[in-house]
């Protein structure tokens, strides 16, 4: 298998924006476009199919490790998750359901063992644009394109109810930014461009530039 191939790290809290601006980045670079947050909701929603107790980190664990799941390249640069032989549609990974249990399922450590390791073999398939919460700091932490794409709190929550969900970025934020294991952080060397009062094309433009700056090519 080949080494790894360049990552571009992108991390940030939830409504950030940063779901959208990796999509752009990836679809100028014609590279494969990764949303791990959609891998921690495919998980979820096996979680939470199978019955599971969200309290019980044990049996949880105990699924991670065992589960069958498989990453998928679609349409050239997206990459999708099959797990327990299902591959749910965004509008069952969005669900309110899973939205309200993702962060608690998303911090026992045998689920983001699991998923780190389906994340950093993507990289060795080919250069990836790839966004979560702990991808500059723990599953790329070497890279040298790191970005951290943030939003006050009362803008992405503005933002979650524009898109018609009701859950707490509040509680979500504290839930990732306290869990014991990867915790949501700016990682070591990230540039950090707050979208609050910016549209998504001036952020993607300002992410387009510091990467320029550290070596990216877009032409």
């Amino acid at each position: 298998m080949s080494e790894t191939h360049p990552v571009i790290a992108i991390d940030g809290p939830a409504a950030s924006g940063k779901s959208s601006v990796a999509r752009k980045i990836a679809a100028r670079l014609g590279w494969t476009y990764v949303n791990t947050g959609n891998m921690y909701r495919a998980m979820t929603h096996c979680v939470l199919s199978r019955g599971l107790s969200l309290s019980d980190s044990p049996a949880i664990g105990i699924l991670a490790a065992e589960v069958p799941l498989s990453l998928e390249v679609q349409d050239g640069n997206k990459v999708v998750t099959v797990i327990d032989h299902d591959c749910p549609s965004d509008e069952v990974l969005n669900s309110e359901e899973v939205n309200r249990s993702v962060s608690y399922v998303a911090q026992v450590p045998e689920v983001r063992e699991r998923l780190v390791a389906e994340q950093r073999a993507l990289a060795k398939r080919g250069p990836v644009v790839m966004e979560g919460r702990d991808i500059g700091s723990v599953v790329f932490p070497a890279t040298p394109l790191k970005l951290y794409i943030d939003a006050s709190e009362e803008v992405r929550a503005r933002r979650r109810a524009v898109q018609g969900h009701a859950d707490s970025v509040g509680l979500r934020d504290k839930i990732d930014s306290t869990r014991k294991t990867a915790p949501l952080v700016i990682p070591d060397g990230a540039v950090v461009i707050d979208s609050s009062e910016i549209g998504l094309n001036e952020v993607v433009d300002a992410a387009c530039e510091a990467l320029t700056q550290r070596g990216v090519s877009f032409t």
